[in-house]
């Protein structure tokens, strides 16, 4: 198998995958964040390092999402919210196709009832995709 190949691979696992859930652009999240009016709920479900070190200004930490703890502290940050509540879900700790964490905070939400959930766009990481982009960030460590 080439590279050719294997690129063009990759862009189909990442497609298939975005398709079974909804998604934004880094962009057009970036522009609904500067807008008045209702936000979305940010949750960040990558690992603590990553948080700490930058992440999309008022985002709820809840650890990976690969991992019970991750999964548990999502739980417990979702279940006082709204079920229609608008969430975008984010990790970028690496490309979308890869990631750990997301498809099983989106299937939390789901299975908790969230009716608007989305996962940021991220196909390559978050420096890459939002920071080096001047999108809106933060330092700082994670409430516990």
């Amino acid at each position: 198998m080439n590279i050719r190949t294997l690129g063009a691979a990759a862009t189909l696992l990442t497609i298939a995958a975005a398709a079974e859930m909804a998604t934004v652009e880094p962009k057009e999240l970036a522009s609904q964040l500067q807008a008045k009016g209702a936000q979305p709920t940010l949750i960040h479900v990558g690992f603590a390092v990553m948080y700490r070190s930058k992440h999309i200004p008022a985002s709820i930490y809840a650890g990976p999402a690969s991992k019970p703890e991750g999964l548990d502290a999502l739980k417990r940050a979702a279940s006082p919210l709204p079920r229609d509540r608008e969430m975008v879900v984010y990790c970028g700790c690496c490309p979308f196709d890869r990631c750990p964490n997301v498809k099983p905070a989106i299937d939390l939400l789901k299975q908790m009832g969230f009716t608007h959930v989305r996962t940021l766009m991220i196909p390559t990481n978050f420096g890459a995709d939002w920071v080096d982009h001047g999108y809106p960030v933060e330092e700082g460590t994670p409430a516990k």
